[in-house]
């Protein structure tokens, strides 16, 4: 019996597909780049060429400046030295795919990041039919499990107003490319004005380019007055916490939104007065029923808790392992 040769192997430059001589999210410069999303983990500067799907063209291209990329519609299909590919919905930020690779009637997925909830924001993830199945475990525990999305933002929403009704205002911590984007989408108009740091506002420009609806926000910086702040949503990355900015808030009530949020004691060590757990990563019931949609046999776990999902898996009888990479968690 002849060997398996497998579609998808880890290199130390990153995930690479020996039959077609290409990297999908390399962590090291590399000819040919295949790339499922712009976060900077999986997005990153130096390789020769890239390959990405369409909608996230300006995303990317706002993130790493000039670049070769070539821009698949979701669907469309290239051959790479024998390898067909083609992008597929992720659901996890504008652009996001998974990445379908077809050789010789055998089919492998890797999906990058993912969430199953549609947010508005960018195309709902569509489950791919595959053989293997390479799948992120950034929230792989059975603790893991999120609210519907409309819930979490009439907390946010809740919180805002009663801020505001005691002319406090409201910092809000969240990811500048996809979180940031969502939370403005579902929130809308408000009791005070919407108000984003820099870093969100370049990535807002992208999405409007590309067609998302985005409410009217304000940029921090530009002429804002302490009064015009008060009942403000100021939402920004949680980088710029405890900057120099928010110290000129007087009496702000801050909150953090991620899915880490679901553990108490994440927000305490970040020192907020609120926590919102929504995550634009699937939650532990999204991961099983996306792994069930892609009827593989065999599924390959990356970033986060690998080790649980694949003794999970393997008790299943699914045949199951895992690869080491570089890609982070959602913040």
């Amino acid at each position: 019996m002849a060997a398996r040769t497998d579609l998808v192997v880890a290199r130390p430059q990153g995930l690479y597909c020996p039959a077609g001589d290409f990297y999908i999210d390399p962590w090291r410069p590399v000819e040919r780049a295949v790339i499922t999303h712009a976060h900077a983990d999986h997005a990153r500067s130096g390789h020769r060429h890239y390959l990405a799907a369409a909608p996230g063209a300006g995303v990317l291209r706002e993130r790493l400046g000039e670049i070769s990329l070539q821009a698949l519609a979701y669907g469309e299909t290239v051959t790479i030295g024998g390898v067909t590919v083609s992008l597929h919905p992720a659901g996890h930020v504008l652009g996001s795919a998974q990445v379908r690779l077809a050789y010789r009637g055998e089919v492998w997925v890797v999906s990058g990041d993912y969430k199953l909830e549609a947010d508005g924001t960018c195309a709902a993830f569509e489950p791919v039919r595959c053989d293997c199945f390479i799948t992120e475990s950034t929230f792989g525990l059975p603790i893991y499990r999120w609210q519907p999305q409309a819930q979490v933002l009439n907390d946010i929403r809740h919180w805002w107003a009663a801020n505001a009704a005691e002319g406090r205002p409201s910092p809000l911590y969240a990811y500048s490319f996809g979180k940031a984007q969502r939370l403005l989408h579902g929130l809308g108009e408000g009791p005070g004005p919407l108000v984003v740091h820099p870093a969100v506002a370049a990535v807002n420009r992208a999405y409007v380019a590309a067609g998302v609806p985005l409410p009217e926000a304000l940029e921090l910086g530009q002429g804002l007055t302490a009064e015009t702040l008060t009942r403000a949503l100021v939402i920004a990355p949680p980088a710029a916490s405890r900057s120099a900015w928010e110290r000129r808030l007087a009496e702000a009530r801050d909150g953090y939104v991620s899915g880490w949020m679901r553990l108490r004691g994440t927000r305490r060590r970040q020192g907020v007065d609120r926590g919102f757990a929504l995550s634009d990563h699937a939650d532990w019931p999204a991961l099983l029923r996306a792994i069930g949609e892609s009827g593989a046999s065999r599924v390959i776990v990356t970033h986060g808790y690998e080790a649980v999902m694949v003794r999970w898996l393997q008790q299943q009888g699914l045949e199951a392992g895992s690869f080491r990479t570089e890609y982070g968690d959602e913040n």
